[in-house]
Parts: C-alpha cells; sequence; structure tokens
C-alpha cells in the first residue's frame, strides 16, 4: 500500500501583501510591528490570513451595519476610520512601550496574584508560590544561563501585603470595565440573593447581566455586608448606596430582576424605576419550601432534626453510626447527608439520603440510650410519618432535576420558560399518578410506604398551580423571541410588546416584523445560527425595533443561579482560617473569582509605581 502526502500549502509563499484601500473598505489595518496580523479597528479582532476575501467576510458578517451608518467614500466614513485608528494608535502604544525590570517583576506578580485568586487561595500562598518557583527553576537549571531567570523571580513582589494590594488593583480592574460597559448597555438586569458567610455576616449578591457590544456577560457588581435585620427596605437602602457610588442610574434598569427571599427589595425599586419587572426565583429552596404545609414542613423539620442528632450530637455518635453502616450488608451510602439552608438542592439530597439509610438509621436509634433516640424512634415507626417522609423525598427528586437543568452559566429566560413549562405538565401528570396509585413516578412512596394521602394530592396541585405566577414577562413575548419566523404581526402582539417596553414604537415593530419575516437572508441566518443569542446578536440594526425587543428579553437573568454559586465561592475564599478577611478584600476575591472579564494587566503596569521585591 502506498500513502501520497499532499504539499502543505505556504500561505507566505502567495505574496499577499496588505493594500491601504482595505483601510476605508473594510476599517482593517496591519499594525507595524514584527509579525503582526491584520486588525479590525471596530472590534479590535485580529484576522490571520491577509487576503480581501477574510477581511471582506469579517466585516460583513460582524459589521453589517458599519457602511448603513457610515456610507463608503464619505466624509462621515472618513472621519469614522480616522477616529478608530487614532484611538487603536494611542492604546497600543502602552503594549508596545518596552518594560522596564521593575515594570516586568510587577506584571508577573499581577499574573500570579490573579491566578492565586481565581482559584480562592490566600493571600499568604503568593509567598509559598514564589519560593516553590525558585526551588524549581534551582533545580532544573543546568547552567549558569538559568541564573537570570532565577534573579528574576526572586525579585517579584509577592509578599502577602503585595498581593493583597495587587488583587485590588485587579479587582478594580475589572469593576472598571464591567461599569464603562454598563454606562453603555440599553439595559441591564440584576440577580439578587442574601445568604450568611463562614462569620455568620449575611451578606447581598449582587450579579449584573448585559450585552458588552459582543455578548451577553453576567458579572459580579457587588458584594454586599448587612448589619441586623436583613428587610427589603434594608437592602434596598444597601443597593441604593452601591449605585450611587457606582454612578449608576436605575432608569436604566428595565429588564426584569431576579431575586431569591425578599419581595419587599422588588417593590421598593418599581418605585424608582415603573418599567422594572421583578421576578422572584422560582426554583429557590426558600420559595419551595414556603409552600410546605403546616403537617409537611413538620415532617421535614422533623426529619432534619434527626439527621442532626445522628450527625451532629457528638463526634463519637457520628463515628458509631458510620460503624454501623458499614458493617450493614444492604447499606447503599456511607453516611447520612447534612442539608444546607443555602444550597437548593440540599434537603432534597439529603431526604433521599435518609429513606436509603432508614434501616440503618432506625438500628441505631433503637440501640442509642439517650432520650432523643427514642422521641425520634417513635415517628420513624409512625406509618404517616414515614409515608409523607417518602412523598417529599420523591418530590423533591422531582424538583431537583428541575433545578439541574436550570444551573449553569450562560443559560437565558428562554431556557428557564421552556424547562418550566415542561415541568407544569410533568406536575399534572404526577398529580395523576399519586391520586390513582399508580405511583410511577414516586418510587420511594411506592417501595417504603404506598399511604397515599389527601394532603400529597394538593400539594402537588399546590405546585402546579403556582410554578409561574411570579412570571410577569407574557409568554407571547418570550415565544417571539425565541422563534420569530412563526409569529403572526398582530396588535395582541404589538400591545403586549408596548406594555414592557413602553419607549418601543409599536407602529415601527408591527411593519419591521413583516419585512423580517419575508427575507430570505434572515430565515436562512436564523436556521443557521448557533443559537437564539447569536442569531439576534447578528441581526441587522435594519431592524433595530425588533432586535431592541429581543436585546430587553436576553437580558433577562434566568435564576439566582449565578448567586448561588457566588456563596460557594465567598464560602471557599473565606474559611474559618481566614476570618478576619476585610470585607473589601473579600469582595475583591470574589470578584476575580467569578469574573468573565480579563484585566489588562500591562495598563495595571504602566499606571502604578513598581518595586522590586526587598
Amino acid at each position: 500500500m502506498s500513502l501520497s502526502k499532499g504539499l502543505k500549502r505556504k500561505v507566505d509563499d502567495e505574496n499577499r501583501v496588505f493594500r491601504e484601500e482595505w483601510k476605508e473598505s473594510f476599517a482593517f489595518i496591519l499594525p507595524g510591528f514584527k509579525n503582526a496580523k491584520l486588525v479590525c479597528l471596530i472590534c479590535k479582532e485580529a484576522v490571520a490570513v491577509c487576503k480581501e476575501y477574510n477581511i471582506r467576510r469579517h466585516h460583513e458578517t460582524k459589521h453589517g451595519s458599519f457602511k448603513v451608518a457610515y456610507p463608503l467614500q464619505t466624509e462621515a466614513q472618513k472621519s469614522k476610520i480616522e477616529a478608530l485608528a487614532q484611538g487603536y494608535a494611542q492604546s497600543s502604544r502602552i503594549l508596545l512601550r518596552g518594560f522596564t525590570s521593575q515594570q516586568r517583576a510587577t506584571s508577573a506578580s499581577l499574573k500570579a496574584s490573579w491566578l492565586l485568586a481565581r482559584n480562592n487561595r490566600p493571600f499568604t500562598d503568593a509567598e509559598l508560590f514564589k519560593e516553590v518557583m525558585v526551588s524549581v527553576l534551582e533545580e532544573l537549571a543546568v547552567d549558569k544561563s538559568m541564573d537570570g531567570i532565577i534573579a528574576s523571580v526572586k525579585q517579584m513582589p509577592l509578599s502577602a501585603r503585595s498581593a493583597t494590594r495587587h488583587i485590588e488593583a485587579l479587582s478594580d480592574a475589572v469593576q472598571g470595565v464591567v461599569i464603562s460597559d454598563l454606562t453603555q448597555a440599553n439595559y441591564f438586569s440584576l440577580a439578587i440573593d442574601e445568604s450568611t458567610d463562614n462569620t455568620d455576616v449575611a451578606q447581598m449578591c449582587v450579579f449584573v447581566r448585559y450585552f458588552d457590544g459582543k455578548l451577553f456577560r453576567e458579572d459580579l457588581l457587588a458584594l454586599i455586608p448587612l448589619e441586623g435585620h436583613t428587610t427589603g427596605d434594608i437592602l434596598f437602602t444597601e443597593l441604593s448606596k452601591v449605585f450611587e457610588w457606582l454612578s449608576l442610574s436605575f432608569e436604566k434598569y428595565g429588564a426584569p430582576a431576579m431575586v431569591g427571599r425578599h419581595r419587599g427589595l422588588v417593590s421598593r425599586l418599581k418605585e424608582l424605576s415603573p418599567e422594572m419587572h421583578g421576578l422572584h426565583c422560582l426554583i429557590h429552596q426558600s420559595v419551595l419550601c414556603a409552600k410546605l404545609s403546616g403537617e409537611l414542613k413538620g415532617v421535614m423539620d422533623r426529619v432534619m432534626r434527626i439527621i442532626n442528632f445522628v450527625r451532629g450530637t457528638s463526634s463519637t455518635q457520628h463515628r458509631l453510626f458510620r460503624q454501623l453502616v458499614a458493617d450493614s450488608e444492604d447499606a447503599t451510602h456511607d453516611d447520612l447527608l447534612l442539608h444546607n439552608d443555602v444550597r437548593w438542592l440540599s434537603k432534597g439530597k439529603a431526604l433521599d439520603r435518609f429513606c436509603a439509610l432508614l434501616g440503618e438509621v432506625k438500628a441505631f436509634l433503637m440501640s442509642s440510650k439517650n432520650k432523643a433516640a427514642a422521641d425520634h424512634l417513635v415517628f420513624i415507626q409512625d406509618e404517616k410519618f414515614m409515608s409523607n417522609v417518602a412523598f417529599l423525598a420523591d418530590i423533591f427528586g422531582h424538583l431537583n432535576n428541575l433545578n439541574l437543568q436550570l444551573q449553569g452559566k450562560g443559560k437565558t429566560i428562554m431556557d428557564m420558560v421552556e424547562k418550566l413549562q415542561s415541568f407544569t405538565v410533568k406536575l399534572g401528570l404526577l398529580e395523576s399518578d399519586i391520586s390513582t396509585g399508580r405511583l410511577l413516578h414516586f418510587s420511594t412512596l411506592k417501595t417504603q410506604a404506598r399511604q397515599v394521602t389527601g394532603l400529597m394530592v394538593d400539594f402537588v396541585k399546590k405546585i402546579r398551580a403556582s410554578r409561574l405566577e411570579d412570571f410577569s414577562v407574557p409568554n407571547e413575548v418570550i415565544a417571539f423571541v425565541l422563534d420569530p419566523l412563526t409569529t403572526r404581526p398582530s396588535g395582541e402582539l404589538s400591545s403586549l410588546v408596548k406594555t414592557n417596553v413602553s419607549s418601543l414604537d409599536e407602529a415601527k415593530f408591527e411593519m419591521e416584523l413583516i419585512d423580517f419575516q419575508t427575507t430570505s437572508l434572515v430565515k436562512d441566518a436564523f436556521r443557521s445560527a448557533e443559537s437564539v443569542s447569536a442569531f439576534w446578536v447578528a441581526c441587522s440594526e435594519e431592524y433595530s425595533t425588533i432586535k431592541n425587543l429581543a436585546f430587553y428579553v436576553l437580558t433577562m437573568f434566568p435564576s439566582t443561579y449565578m448567586c448561588e454559586s457566588a456563596f460557594s465561592s465567598m464560602n471557599a475564599i473565606k474559611t474559618h482560617e481566614r476570618n478576619r478577611l476585610t470585607h473589601k478584600n473579600l469582595e475583591n476575591c470574589l470578584r476575580i473569582s467569578v469574573t468573565t472579564v480579563t484585566p489588562d494587566i500591562r495598563s495595571i503596569v504602566a499606571n502604578n509605581r513598581c518595586q522590586f521585591s526587598h
């Protein structure tokens, strides 16, 4: 068998040279430094191959509206190109200027501090990081050529104090980018939730979602410590202070706010911004638990007390239980799970584990001489009580599956609505399943109890009736953004849109929609788009009214997942060993840990006084 190998194509041999007319025609330039690539003056992206087809495709695909706003060979177009070129040249001077040794050491220190903060490491680890680098380099150095590198590493300012300052500078740079983008965005939405850190300080986490000109971002706006009671009025006062300090206006705050627990906060925000829609996080565990009736809530609380008794009374008792479980041939797990009120999935998982180890829990309580064990045993031996426990384990299992589907970064409001609508239909099936006693979807109840009560049926009905009660944006509007080509232009749709976005021109919306739906290029773009968001981002400004509505909806937070995730990072940062961490340092570390922004380290170095490590 013979194999043929094609000749490798060499782009350099094709004599491709940058043409000056490309600057005016496509807003591209070729920087003057070595190995430079073509750069788009509009978005600052680089194109690797110096070929007219490549830059024309980039310009027409990503900046199709530029020629509409600035027609070719007009004074407006020439002035705009020159302004973009001057801006690029000015920003490049900092990057091209050679760094001094002190600046290089500071730049390296900033990058090291950035990595430490991204991984939730303490400031003192910076010194350890430096020692590790020196030790490794000394071991790898086989000749004197490495001596200079080792000396440079030793000069890096990486004390705990230096790391603190560097992380503050990096955090300020990230926040500066976010605030700058917010001031230019048409809309932004907030996700707000409150929790306590490891020192029992209440912290209000505020995330912001906005379009930065290229994509939709979700970033930390503020972490606000709260003293005393955490009422809606107090949260509103603290949030207002942050907006004032950051020079942000609630007037742009037209997209809905996704909040966890505090309904009073939404009411106060609406007083300042009537355009705002408040969406309570429908999957937040505190909302779900609030729907429990008195009896079911009592069952839930009792199970949590039993778990806490087994695991939390003493370390000796916990070890004895674990040994009992280890000796059991039927045990499918090695321990019970403690619940956490902050975690969405916590109680559901704790209930499921409790039911899985029910035999071991019962045996342990029977062997215990503690009076509390005897009290708990009475409930476990009660058939009705255990039927309710099994039911709660099953229903929370279904709720947990929904929660898992909605978790993750980058989810849109359409994702949430689709999943909630699907779950509402499933609730109808669950209601029928438990009412008829088939219990196909209540496996724990079927295997451990089989006693179905009216209380269980009523609870499923209650959840089904209230799944979308707090969702104030019409489903028709969301359906339009999800699939704009199948929606018929009508006065009813434009009226619904106008109700939610008062600045929208109804007449223009209806006329644009007709053009939009009858244009073959739009249909092709919609079918080939990677996602709904990608389609609307690339949509031509010719349909600005429709696009404005889509951006309004796409700016909405689908849940408070970002806050939930941030609280996990917060507890990883402010551990019991770091309980003296100041609030400002905590916020700085958290911002770097969760941000999607990469700061310009060279600019930070250029604007700061740089010194070697002493």
